[in-house]
Formats: C-alpha cells, sequence, structure tokens
C-alpha cells in the first residue's frame, strides 16, 4: 500500500537537498536564466521582418539634380543604404553577384533629358531575391518613394501630381529568384542547419558519454597524444555528415526542385570545412560539460543564437549592427552565404573566398581551445 502521508520536515530537506544540487550544478542553473534573457533580446530587439538599411549600390550615369533626388529619396526612406557607388558596370554586377549589396539601382545616362522632354524616364533596379523577404518591403516602396521624389524635383503643380507618377517607369529584375519562391531560400539554409544541429549534438554527446560511463580512462591511457584522440572521435562523425547532406541535397532537387547553378565539388569542399568546425565545436563543448544533460544543454545555448541571428529565420540585413556582429561570430551565418551563392548564384571560389576562410579561422579557433581545455587525468 502506497504511503500517502506528508510531513512537513522530511518535504523541506528534501526541498533544500534538491536546491543545493541545483545550485552545484552551475551549467544547469546558468541555462535556466540564460536562455528567457537571450530569447527577449533576441525576439526583443535583434529581429526584424521588414528589413530597413540594406546595402545598396548605386550606378548613376545621369549625375543630374533628378538623379540626386531619387536616390536621396531612396535613401531617406529608410530602405536603402547606398554604401558603394561603382565607377562602372562590370563592378557593380560584382558587388549583386557577391553578395556585398541587396540591391543596385542604375540611373540611365539620359534621365534627365527624358524628364525635361515629358517623355516617359525609367530607373533600373536589380535585386539579390535569393532571401524574398528581405527585398519584399524595399520593393513595394521603391515606385512610390521614386516617383514622389521626380515630381517633387519637377516641382509642378499638384493636379500634375498623377500624370507626373505614370511618366516615371521603375524595372525591377529579381535576380537567382525570380519567382520569389521561398523554398530556393530555406531548402539551402536547411542543409547548414541540419548539420550544425546534429554534428554539433552528436559529437559533444559522444565525448562527454565516455567520461560518464568511465571508458575515458581507457583512452587516456593509451599511449595517444591529444591530437590523435581529438582527430580519432571527431573524424567519423565527418561520414555521417556525408550522408545528411546527400540526402539533404538530393531532397532540395527531387522534392522542391531547388536550382543548382553552381559547382558541385566546390559546395562538397565548403560542407566538408562547415561540418568539420562543427564537430570540433561539439569536442569544445565536451571540454565543459560533464554529463550528457549538460553536453545537450551548452549545444542548445549555442544553437538558438546562432539559428536567430545566421539568417536562416530572418533577413540578416533587417537586424541591427551589434546583432550582425554577434551573428559573424557563427560558423553557420558563413556557410548559409556559400551555400545560398554556390547553389543559386553559381557562384565561384574567389566570391565566397572571405567566407569560406572564416570557416577555416573557426577550425583553428575551437581546435585549439579543445585542444588546450583537453585534460589527461581525470581529476
Amino acid at each position: 500500500m502506497i504511503d500517502l502521508s506528508l510531513s512537513g520536515s522530511r518535504l523541506l530537506a528534501v526541498l533544500l537537498k534538491e536546491f543545493i544540487q541545483m545550485k552545484r550544478d552551475r551549467i544547469t542553473f546558468a541555462m535556466m536564466l540564460g536562455v528567457p534573457i537571450m530569447q527577449l533580446l533576441l525576439f526583443g530587439f535583434a529581429i526584424n521582418s521588414d528589413p530597413k538599411g540594406l546595402p545598396s549600390a548605386l550606378l548613376d550615369m545621369d549625375g543630374g539634380h533628378y538623379a540626386r533626388a531619387i536616390a536621396t529619396a531612396m535613401e531617406t526612406s529608410g530602405y536603402f543604404r547606398f554604401r558603394q557607388r561603382p565607377a562602372s558596370l562590370a563592378e557593380a554586377e560584382h558587388l549583386i553577384a557577391s553578395g556585398e549589396v541587396v540591391f543596385l539601382v542604375t540611373i540611365p545616362s539620359d534621365l534627365g533629358a527624358r524628364v525635361d522632354r515629358g517623355d516617359e524616364p525609367s530607373i533600373l533596379v536589380d535585386a539579390d531575391a535569393t532571401d524574398p523577404a528581405a527585398a519584399s518591403g524595399a520593393l513595394g516602396a521603391l515606385s512610390t518613394v521614386a516617383r514622389d521624389a521626380l515630381t517633387r524635383e519637377k516641382g509642378e503643380a499638384a493636379e500634375m501630381d498623377a500624370q507626373m507618377r505614370k511618366q516615371l517607369s521603375i524595372v525591377v529584375h529579381r535576380r537567382y529568384n525570380p519567382e520569389g519562391v521561398s523554398q530556393y531560400n530555406i531548402v539551402p539554409g536547411l542543409l547548414g542547419v541540419i548539420l550544425q544541429m546534429t554534428m554539433v549534438m552528436m559529437t559533444a554527446m559522444g565525448l562527454t558519454r565516455e567520461t560518464e560511463r568511465g571508458t575515458m580512462e581507457n583512452l587516456l591511457a593509451m599511449p595517444a597524444t591529444p591530437m590523435e584522440i581529438m582527430l580519432g572521435k571527431v573524424l567519423p562523425f565527418l561520414g555521417v555528415g556525408g550522408v545528411q547532406v546527400v540526402v539533404v541535397l538530393v531532397a532540395a532537387k527531387a522534392l522542391f526542385g531547388v536550382p543548382f547553378v553552381g559547382s558541385l565539388l566546390l559546395l562538397l569542399a565548403t560542407v566538408l570545412t562547415f561540418v568539420l568546425s562543427l564537430v570540433l565545436m561539439g569536442y569544445f563543448i565536451s571540454t565543459f560539460a560533464r554529463t550528457q544533460m549538460q553536453a545537450m544543454q551548452l549545444t542548445f545555448f549555442f544553437f538558438l543564437p546562432s539559428l536567430m541571428l545566421s539568417g536562416f529565420m530572418f533577413p540578416f540585413s533587417g537586424m541591427p549592427g551589434w546583432a550582425q556582429t554577434i551573428g559573424e561570430c557563427f560558423p553557420l551565418t558563413h556557410f548559409l552565404r556559400i551555400v545560398r551563392a554556390v547553389m543559386l548564384k553559381g557562384a565561384e571560389t574567389p566570391a565566397i573566398a572571405w567566407e569560406w576562410s572564416m570557416l577555416v579561422v573557426f577550425i583553428l579557433l575551437y581546435a585549439g581551445i579543445a585542444l588546450t581545455r583537453f585534460r589527461r587525468t581525470l581529476d
């Protein structure tokens, strides 16, 4: 028969024991406080579904006051930030192809002359539509902003506003994803998210399991260097990551019809670099965790901000500067740029060299810290 009696003193003793144990488990206690605070900061300040201040390039071949008025109005709207003013069409094409800018605004050399003659002037706007959500708000406001600016600069009477609105033609080219299909942006990004979620957690928990079960003593007794032990533990996970890559790429093409216009060999090389950085991150986490639960908690603490600030769920360019700075510290951020550039833009090595080099930096950083923290003894 179950004893349902309740003693206040015994209950208090159990409660005190649990609080003391919770206090000793510093990682769990930090997670209880850190995760809610992190979520509040990310969702309250960093996430923006209507991004503004998007990096843009202005190729002004007219140079007149009408062109300046249109450019000023676009920047005043808050959506466009002309960080680059290329001197040639080739330079402008490189900026949008490399992902340095989201928009390329081209003002033809005859804009002012056509406005003065009463002809229909036009401007060309090339938008990087690999992330449709990032460009939709700006493109929606573009027509009104540019036409109102031209009307004010023209100085016509109010009754001429409707006529002037019809006189400016804005030609929009949605590059790399003209139909605005969201799967073209999400599915390639899922490759990085799936790899990160599984590789970091599997590696961290796998090594922590060795400590929990006492088999770490066998590893420490072996005549192997810390580097040899680390490589022996992380390299098998590269094979697991390879299987996941094949599954995601085949599904992306067969189920979702995601275009693949770049080099498969280049993509696989960058994926290998990314996976190696992830398993080393998992190894790094395992040097802090003492139980598998702690390893899972630390993995989640790394995964959540990486997912939010990498540009996978929300447009990266729409986040405030401090959030973008933090986002640059995650391998997923750089890998998403690589996989989307290779698959959707057909980017070659020079275009992704910087992002690829950052993944190499993460490998060296995680490996160095993990080897430094590696313990040859269990005390």
